[in-house]
């Protein structure tokens, strides 16, 4: 959603065209990442853009892996960035969901 210069994405799950679900974590938070760079292309915006994040995981060992692939995917950004350990996603199958907000200047 674009609101003047602002994108917001919400909600993005770690799901496949054909509806699979990878079962890494690292894999997973890379496929948030990659949905929200399409949702943010699509607004007009890109990664560069991003200035907060927040990722949900449901376990804390998969912190780490989560980390790593926002880091990476996110490194020329450097956005805010808030991960919440919940109990559980809408999906049993998801370790992670990443929700974005970019600012276009």
């Amino acid at each position: 959603m674009r609101i003047g210069d602002r994108v917001l994405v919400s909600g993005t799950a770690p799901v496949w065209p054909d509806g699979s679900v990878d079962p890494d974590p690292y894999v997973q938070a890379r496929r948030c990442l990659e949905i929200i760079a399409s949702a943010l292309e699509d607004a007009g915006a890109s990664l560069d853009q991003v200035v907060r994040t927040r990722m949900f995981v449901t376990d804390t060992s998969d912190a780490e892996a989560v980390g790593k692939a926002h880091g990476e995917v996110l490194a020329d950004a450097c956005p805010t960035a808030t991960m919440i350990v919940v109990k559980a996603l809408l999906d049993e199958r998801w370790k992670v969901e990443i929700e974005a907000e970019a600012v276009i200047s």
